[in-house]
């Protein structure tokens, strides 16, 4: 595996300097869809994030930006009513955040407040937007390519437990693009020689029945699939991976800081602080129809080594050089 770190700038997102004293912006509000809950780790890097790019452009929560709130705790159902919500006290802009679904309910609770959102699959494809340059309508964003990093998770997989034979696979069927990301990991199982045992699970208590699952099919190691539902029960799933001593290898960084083995993913701190800036454009005149959707040109390696001696794993050093982070 080769690591990827590319030079390429993100088009349109050039920071602006800060407003100048004296020039202080008219307080705007900022409307925050997520399909998360609060205290996940995932939505406490993104927001970090998001605030970072707000703020060097000029943007400081308290002082010219509030920002209002809903969270899905990582139910699908909830999300129309929250994003009515949002549109209703009539925010600036709307961010989305946890994938196409969350998006695609901000746009039917409005064709007219911007929409900046952020999308695992590709948004042209969903319906999202027109193009990718020229996205039309009233939404732009992100597309962090996390459903087409599939295969380069269990490429690491395969790296780090090179004798597994089967490879459990643990999806969330209520995603929109769980046919999607089900066919890469099938795609992938073919290509690295391995059987596939897939998994589903959109309740607590299937997580549970899943891991018993993998046990009982002697699943070697484990592909987690993309979803704010296991990123909202990231604490659970880590543990469960922990119990029964199942390499797994996870979509974003946090799983692994966690206690999770391993992580590969697109550089999302990058593309949030990209988002907060994008937010800030718009909330400057800026049109959503003509900011070209943004995608990853970085991507990071993270490698739990506690959990890898925990699990016997024995990592190579060259293995090591190709991470971005090792957690000792």
């Amino acid at each position: 595996m080769r690591r990827r770190d590319f030079l390429a700038g993100v088009a349109g997102a050039a920071a602006q300097p800060l407003a100048a004293r004296g020039q202080e912006r008219v307080a705007r509000t900022v409307g925050w869809l997520s399909l998360r809950s609060a205290t996940a780790d995932t939505e406490t890097s993104i927001l970090a994030a998001f605030r970072q790019g707000m703020n060097q452009t000029g943007y400081v929560e308290g002082r010219n930006l509030s920002i209002e709130f809903r969270f899905g705790d990582g139910q699908y159902d909830r999300l129309p009513a929250l994003a009515g919500d949002l549109v209703s006290r009539k925010v600036d802009v709307l961010v989305t955040s946890g994938g196409t679904p969350i998006a695609r309910a901000a746009q039917n609770a409005t064709s007219t407040i911007p929409i900046v959102f952020a999308t695992a699959s590709d948004p042209v494809q969903d319906g999202l937007v027109k193009s990718i340059n020229r996205p039309g309508g009233n939404s732009t964003g992100t597309h962090l390519l996390n459903n087409a990093l599939i295969a380069k998770r269990m490429e690491v997989l395969r790296t780090l437990t090179p004798d597994a034979r089967v490879i459990g696979f643990l999806f969330n069927p209520n995603s929109s693009t769980a046919t999607f990301q089900l066919q890469q990991a099938q795609t992938a199982a073919r290509t690295f020689a391995v059987q596939l045992h897939p998994v589903h699970a959109s309740v607590v208590s299937q997580i549970d029945a899943a891991f018993a699952d993998f046990l009982q099919r002697r699943v070697d190691a484990l592909v987690m699939g993309s979803d704010p539902f296991f990123q909202v029960h990231q604490d659970q799933v880590i543990a469960l991976a922990a119990r029964h001593r199942l390499p797994t290898v996870y979509e974003w960084s946090e799983f692994a800081r966690a206690g999770g083995l391993a992580s590969y993913s697109a550089d999302r701190t990058e593309m949030w602080r990209q988002m907060g800036v994008y937010a800030s454009r718009i909330l400057n005149g800026a049109k959503p129809a003509e900011l070209p959707v943004m995608q990853p040109t970085k991507f990071e390696l993270v490698v739990n080594m506690r959990t890898a001696r925990a699990l016997g794993l024995k990592i190579t050093e060259s293995f090591l050089h190709l991470a971005d982070e090792v957690i000792e």
